[in-house]
């Protein structure tokens, strides 16, 4: 059985598909791609974002097509993946990263927001790789990522549709990968995990409580987590984690979960609330895209880090063996205080 292709350059002729691209993550993806001239297909529910991720990526470098699809949809995101490869080119990679959540105790969480965070989240991904795979096997060839998140490992108070559909999505990243190389089929298959991001959802995620949703622990710009999307591209590593409070808190799962439920239940609610009032009643992106264009970052920048130590050790891969495992092992120690 051949492993999976490591090394992916990417060009001019470059074809990406992302989703959840009008907004966070997704359209500072669409950013660190541009740099390299890649032309992108960004794919959301909104118009008024996905025209200012458009002339970003085209500001950076690149060339954008927007398709306007919500990702819980087959149909639309089965749509998207025939406009690409009709009016761009054959996609060779495809970013599953569209999301949306719902801060709420699961006591006061209606079946029908559970189904929507879930259809969004997670199937939104398998329906995106589904589309994606069925046109990159057929040339043996293409990356697909996931975007997925410490929570995929470790649930958390008052966010469980987001951390459940982020658990699922690990599941089905394991399952497709070893399908793919026992098939032998030469499509590169990644995971991305994320550490809290200043992303635009904290200001339009549902929520059931006055005061405004926060991220919780080390917070990064966006800017971090599409840098390490798009090494991983070039590298078709299987599994990236993003920040060092990413290691930290999967392998802390990993090695003390029941340490962790009792941390939660102290610090998991108030660490995710802010003492800025908000109507609870606030228009929200769960059902629709909220109007107008909401840019890349959310309202946390002055606490945000634009640079990851831990990540750019990952990314020198050469210089970090040079370096040692001594060294490698007192810079860690140092981050995680």
């Amino acid at each position: 059985m051949r492993e999976m292709k490591k090394e992916s350059k990417g060009s001019k002729n470059e074809v990406v598909v992302i989703t959840g691209a009008s907004g966070g993550v997704g359209r500072a993806t669409a950013r660190e791609f541009a740099k390299r001239g890649a032309r992108i297909l960004l794919v959301a529910r909104g118009n008024d974002g996905l025209e200012g991720a458009k002339r970003e990526v085209e500001k950076a470098g690149g060339q954008a097509w927007i398709y306007m699809a919500d990702v819980a949809n087959p149909e639309q995101v089965e749509a998207a993946a025939n406009f690409a490869e009709e009016n761009i080119g054959p996609i060779d990679v495809w970013v599953n990263n569209a999301m949306v959540s719902v801060f709420s105790k699961v006591i006061d969480m209606e079946p029908e927001e559970y189904k929507r965070v879930t259809e969004v989240t997670y199937l939104g991904q398998v329906y995106g790789t589904l589309s994606a795979l069925k046109r990159m096997k057929a040339r043996d060839s293409g990356s697909i990522i996931h975007v997925g998140s410490a929570l995929s490992y470790r649930g958390i108070p008052l966010q469980s549709a987001y951390c459940g559909s982020k658990h699922a999505i690990q599941g089905f990243f394991d399952s497709l990968r070893a399908e793919l190389l026992h098939d032998d089929i030469n499509v590169n298959l990644s995971i991305v995990h994320l550490p809290a991001m200043d992303t635009t959802q904290f200001g339009w995620v549902k929520s059931r409580f006055d005061k405004k949703p926060k991220p919780m622990g080390k917070i990064f710009q966006p800017e971090v987590a599409a840098r390490a999307i798009v090494d991983v591209c070039n590298t078709g590593q299987r599994l990236r984690m993003v920040g060092f409070s990413t290691v930290k808190t999967i392998w802390g799962n990993k090695l003390v979960p029941e340490y962790l439920d009792y941390f939660m239940a102290k610090n998991g609610i108030s660490g995710q609330l802010t003492s800025e009032p908000e109507d609870p009643d606030r228009e929200n992106n769960l059902w629709k895209p909220v109007p107008g264009d909401q840019g890349t970052y959310g309202s946390f920048s002055e606490k945000a880090q634009n640079y990851s130590l831990y990540d750019k050790l990952v990314e020198n891969r050469k210089a970090l063996g040079l370096v040692g495992v001594g060294v490698l092992g007192t810079v860690l120690l140092r981050l995680w205080k």
